[in-house]
């Protein structure tokens, strides 16, 4: 870290492509993301709220259970793949979203720019999702991303598309040892897809 840079603080939203499922901690895209900031920004604080398997509303029933107040310079989510993947409505998903986008702003100091929204991955690429129908999950989750992407546009909030890079890298090296969720080199491929939105974010 280099003194002379600006100190920040980020929160990291949302569920098992947050938490890094399957992966060590240093390879979360949040830490990647860190990692390539650090030349320009000391990120001195950063906190993760997420857990494998949640959606939309466990995510929001974790939020007020830990009755976070504190604020931050920069404040990512990327929650939904478990409402695609369990079924649920779009309706509620849009309901719930729009809640997690007004409580982000409100982790990020009330400032709608501070916010970054990451577009929902399609695990149906992945090993565990051989034999299921690859075009409907694609189908599904595309639905549900433009979803996101809308209330994001409405809202003023970056939204990153982060769905076509895990469509374009299916190899194996891409994959955690359970075959369904992703492994740190993916992650990477996130953090550097994010980090100029992330720099501008925390100038």
């Amino acid at each position: 870290m280099n003194p002379i840079n600006p100190n920040r603080t980020f929160l990291a939203l949302g569920d098992s492509y947050t938490i890094g499922e399957s992966v060590g901690e240093k390879d979360r895209w949040s830490m990647q993301l860190i990692d390539l900031l650090k030349t320009d920004f000391n990120i001195t604080k950063h906190d993760i709220v997420a857990r494998t398997g949640w959606t939309t509303s466990e995510l929001i029933q974790a939020i007020e259970a830990r009755k976070l107040t504190e604020q931050y310079d920069m404040v990512s989510l990327l929650i939904g793949v478990n409402n695609q993947y369990r079924g649920q409505s779009l309706d509620t998903y849009r309901v719930e979203f729009k809640q997690l986008l007004n409580t982000s702003i409100k982790f990020a100091k009330g400032d709608a720019k501070k916010v970054i929204v990451l577009s929902i991955p399609d695990w149906g690429k992945s090993p565990f999702a051989r034999g299921q129908d690859s075009q409907k999950i694609a189908s599904e989750i595309d639905t549900f991303n433009n979803v996101a992407k809308e209330e994001c546009k409405k809202a003023n909030i970056v939204f990153i598309d982060i769905t076509e890079i895990t469509r374009k890298n299916t190899d194996t090296s891409m994959f955690a040892i359970d075959g369904l969720h992703y492994s740190g080199k993916m992650h990477q491929l996130w953090a550097r897809e994010a980090v100029k939105t992330a720099s501008e974010i925390l100038k």
